[in-house]
């Protein structure tokens, strides 16, 4: 089973994103942010579903729509671990860090 990981960034990107959502919808923000995370968990059994994204890293797409986000990740096999390296918005156009 493949471990997963996030960086310290991915933390920054989901505050980010529960902020925008508490300032934009009334309720359900930290549950939002609870389903981001927990869709990290299928990269555990399949570290290469995500669609490449160059340079080594691909992207697993979370949900649709307004309720759409994007991991970008790495998988190094070496130690057989998925590295999430940041996280935005399916309608933002690019990460706060790649």
């Amino acid at each position: 089973m493949t471990h997963v990981r996030l960086t310290s960034g991915v933390i920054e990107d989901l505050d980010r994103i529960v902020e925008h959502l508490r300032h934009h919808e009334s309720a359900g923000a930290e549950a939002r942010a609870g389903e981001i995370i927990s869709a990290f968990d299928v990269l555990a059994d399949n570290p290469l579903i995500g669609r490449p994204a160059g340079d080594d890293k691909r992207e697993l797409l979370i949900g649709r729509g307004s309720a759409g986000y994007v991991a970008l990740y790495r998988y190094l096999p070496v130690i057989d671990t998925a590295l999430i390296l940041a996280v935005r918005g399916q309608r933002e156009g690019g990460y706060a860090r790649p």
